[in-house]
């Protein structure tokens, strides 16, 4: 009850800073209870470092005595010279540095104001587009396993207070239509937003961001043309607010069989032969390419990170009974570690345990243009 103007205070930088305030003027419990209050919601280390910084006195002023110097094997009188008798610091090495608690403060403040701002419940949408079955003249495979993935992820985006959106089977042009139809939406009360994208998949031309996915029609749509529809200047109401786009759809259709380690990941061998991909041959685009001097006027793409399933350029697999490795991965961190590690630190540990999986190698990545960590709302 005492912190509860700090929703009222403004910006972020704001409300850090009246954060700071709180704390030095509500009384002798109003940090320790803050310090409880960190590790109940997963901040252990920063509670800790706190902790420790306000519970040891400031490190005082080091002790400094003039010794005796032995010059020619002779010990020298202090008083024959004053360039004889030098000053030398004289401390415990025993002595660790400490925070003062004022500065303890500070950084907590430096800290805050390095973290998205998540309070909004819902935090904001998750549209989730999950295409599995594609027109005959497409040439495109169903999907299957896919909606293990669509369901995985309706529940755990739920969990974590979003309010989720999901379209099945869409057209290109219906996709169009989908993320459009989200990006006009207000966001002004919301505090972020966030796609998932299971499709079929390709190499496309691009300035900032790789790929491109199907629709059920066969046409591709570029990931940079999905993506630019929620920056600064499509979609102001997410000015300033993180928005998060999580691809599970090839890259291409090379085939990593990757170097040799020590051994395959037990079960592989079995699951070889439900494994598919989302694979799909390159085709570049007709026309001239952008001119090089047309880059310095794109939108900066500030506070969006796309997160894909694949390297560009390489195949993404799927298991037609549990799901896409990456999705299922991704869920399974998520349930792990989201209440206590940021988005990218999670993503290494999906890239990683990736990484190790099957015969033929895959290993997910990201392009990241966040200005601060993003933490998901847990409760």
């Amino acid at each position: 009850p005492g912190f509860a103007p700090l929703q009222s205070a403004g910006t972020p930088r704001e409300q850090a800073r009246q954060l700071v305030i709180d704390l030095e003027t509500r009384g002798k419990q109003a940090f320790p209870i803050f310090v409880s209050i960190l590790r109940d919601t997963g901040q252990g280390d920063l509670a800790d470092l706190l902790s420790e910084a306000c519970e040891s006195p400031p490190l005082q002023p080091v002790d400094v005595k003039p010794i005796e110097l032995d010059l020619g094997g002779e010990t020298r009188d202090k008083s024959v010279s004053a360039l004889e008798s030098v000053p030398v610091p004289v401390q415990d090495t025993s002595d660790k540095f400490r925070l003062h608690p004022a500065e303890a403060r500070v950084l907590l403040w430096a800290y805050m104001c390095q973290v998205y701002d998540l309070k909004a419940d819902p935090c904001g949408y998750c549209l989730i587009l999950n295409n599995v079955n594609f027109s005959r003249d497409s040439d495109l495979s169903t999907r299957a396993g896919s909606n293990i993935d669509c369901e995985k992820l309706e529940k755990r985006f739920k969990s974590l207070h979003f309010n989720v959106l999901t379209r099945k089977d869409l057209k290109a042009q219906e996709i169009v239509w989908e993320l459009q139809k989200l990006a006009r939406l207000d966001h002004s009360a919301l505090d972020c937003c966030l796609v998932v994208i299971l499709s079929h998949g390709c190499q496309t031309s691009h300035i900032q961001f790789p790929g491109g996915i199907y629709g059920t029609d066969g046409k591709a749509i570029p990931v940079e043309k999905i993506v630019n529809y929620f920056n600064g200047s499509h979609c102001p109401s997410l000015r300033g607010k993180p928005k998060l786009f999580f691809i599970q759809a090839c890259g291409g259709e090379q085939k990593d069989q990757g170097f040799e380690v020590e051994s395959d990941s037990p079960g592989d061998e079995a699951h070889r032969l439900s494994m598919e991909s989302d694979a799909t041959p390159f085709q570049a685009p007709s026309g001239a390419l952008d001119e090089p001097d047309a880059i310095a006027s794109l939108p900066t793409p500030s506070d969006i990170l796309v997160s894909y399933s694949t390297f560009p350029g390489f195949v993404s697999w799927r298991d037609r009974l549990s799901g896409s490795w990456y999705v299922e991965t991704l869920d399974s961190v998520l349930d792990q570690y989201a209440h206590s590690e940021d988005l990218l630190n999670m993503l290494l540990r999906v890239a990683h345990a990736v990484s190790a999986k099957g015969k033929y190698k895959q290993i997910p990545g990201c392009f990241n243009f966040l200005r601060k960590k993003f933490f998901f709302m847990c409760k």
